[in-house]
């Protein structure tokens, strides 16, 4: 089969490579280099990385406006679109034969939208996966032709769902051609909007953590939003980023914020239900260290506040 395949990021990657083992890979659309790091260096994205490894042409529109009958001269039989990070016009829609299929990182309808990775694990989801989708013009609201599920364990962070996830459409996505391939008129089945959730897109504004929150949900957030954008506090005008925590209890009689104990595991902190342990901290301009080393270079004490 041939497949034109449009993505960005390392999410992309997976699906691309299992792709590029049984089909010819007639071009790969993604977004155009970014300055990235410190030194603000021009940097390709994972996709154009791998691509260029298997001497895929590559394409990096600032916009999809013109790119109709470039598309149309590629001659692909489908589409295949993972987070590339454009919306696909009618025009373009319309062009593969086998539509344009995408892999979106949830269970359709169930958090549609930017970060659906997060806002799962955020809501404390018992499980997510993948659907694998005929594109329409509404945000994720196509046909689904398959979906892969797979459990959200209460260790699991942003980054490694996504890894599971990322497996998941890859080998979804292989599938899913496979059986296009044996029978074209295969049909993909209509979602039900009414059971439509909205996953919006993360801000670093969020990352400030709110102690008048559960200590559920603000553990919950801290393992979303690894490793971007990280949860963060503030401690007699200092700022800390905290990267790992554990839920004490349910209940606690101190205000929201108030440090309760520590010990070498963790400082323990009141929430507006429940207590919370703080274990993996890091302070402006170093790393995030486990708290029995944090402490030897940066003082918390009972009764302490955070805000």
């Amino acid at each position: 089969m041939n497949i034109l395949f449009a993505g960005t990021p390392e999410f992309a990657v997976a699906p691309l490579k299992a792709l590029a083992k049984s089909h010819h890979i007639v071009g790969v659309y993604t977004q155009p280099d970014r300055k990235a790091g410190r030194g603000k260096k021009l940097t390709p994205p994972p996709v154009k990385v791998y691509a260029e490894s298997i001497d895929a042409p590559v394409f990096q529109p600032t916009s999809l406006k013109d790119q109709a009958d470039h598309i149309r001269a590629l001659n692909a039989d489908v589409m295949v679109v993972v987070a590339y990070g454009m919306l696909l016009p009618q025009t373009i829609l319309d062009i593969p034969p086998l539509g344009c299929i995408n892999i979106h990182a949830s269970l359709l309808p169930r958090w549609r939208g930017a970060a659906p990775i997060q806002r799962a694990i955020e809501a404390g989801d018992a499980q997510t996966g993948v659907s694998i989708m005929r594109m329409e013009l509404g945000l994720d609201t196509g046909p689904v032709f398959q979906m892969l599920s797979t459990d959200i364990s209460q260790t699991d962070t942003a980054e490694s769902l996504h890894d599971k996830l990322a497996a998941l459409g890859a080998q979804g996505i292989v599938e899913t051609l496979t059986a296009l391939e044996d029978d074209p008129t295969l049909e993909p089945i209509a979602q039900d909007d009414s059971q439509s959730t909205y996953a919006k897109k993360i801000s670093k504004s969020e990352a400030e953590i709110d102690w008048s929150q559960s200590a559920d949900h603000i553990e919950r957030k801290l393992r979303a939003f690894v490793p971007w954008p990280g949860c963060q506090t503030h401690h007699q005008g200092t700022r800390l980023r905290v990267w790992q925590a554990s839920v004490i209890t349910q209940t606690s009689p101190a205000k929201p914020g108030q440090i309760v104990d520590t010990s070498d595991s963790g400082v323990c902190v009141a929430c507006g239900n429940g207590t919370i342990r703080l274990e993996v901290l890091q302070r402006d301009g170093s790393r995030a260290l486990p708290f029995k080393e944090f402490r030897n270079g940066y003082d918390l004490k009972i009764h302490d506040h955070f805000v």
